[in-house]
């Protein structure tokens, strides 16, 4: 499995990636959402973990840019807000699932 993790936070992209690492066959990193679609134009993954708030472009206008042009994505919104009119707009988005940060250990299952 390839994926794709996309943070404005180096730690908790590293956090991330020692969670998933013995599920993955390869791991990619972006810093912010205006990355997204030219990282997963080169790699092609099988999931994107998204961040909702991030510095020049949020995680729901990339989750839309990027189902957009790549309809068969899978994006996983990973975020520490637990609000449900966020949860709502990530959906809207075409998000498949919305995971607190709180809960990243849960991860490993919603990836399968």
């Amino acid at each position: 499995m390839t994926l794709l993790i996309v943070d404005d936070n180096a730690e908790t992209r590293r956090l991330i990636k020692t969670i998933v690492r013995k599920i993955s066959d390869a791991i990619f990193e972006c810093e912010d959402g205006d990355e997204v679609l030219a990282a997963f134009d080169k790699y092609q993954p099988d999931w994107i973990l998204m961040d909702l708030e991030m510095k020049r472009m949020d995680g729901l206008e990339a989750t839309k840019q990027v189902l957009a042009n790549f309809p068969r994505a899978r994006i996983l919104m990973v975020t520490q807000y637990d609000d449900g009119n966020l949860r709502e707009a990530a959906r809207a988005a075409g998000v498949r699932d919305y995971l607190l940060k709180e809960n990243l250990m849960d991860l490993r299952q919603l990836l399968f």
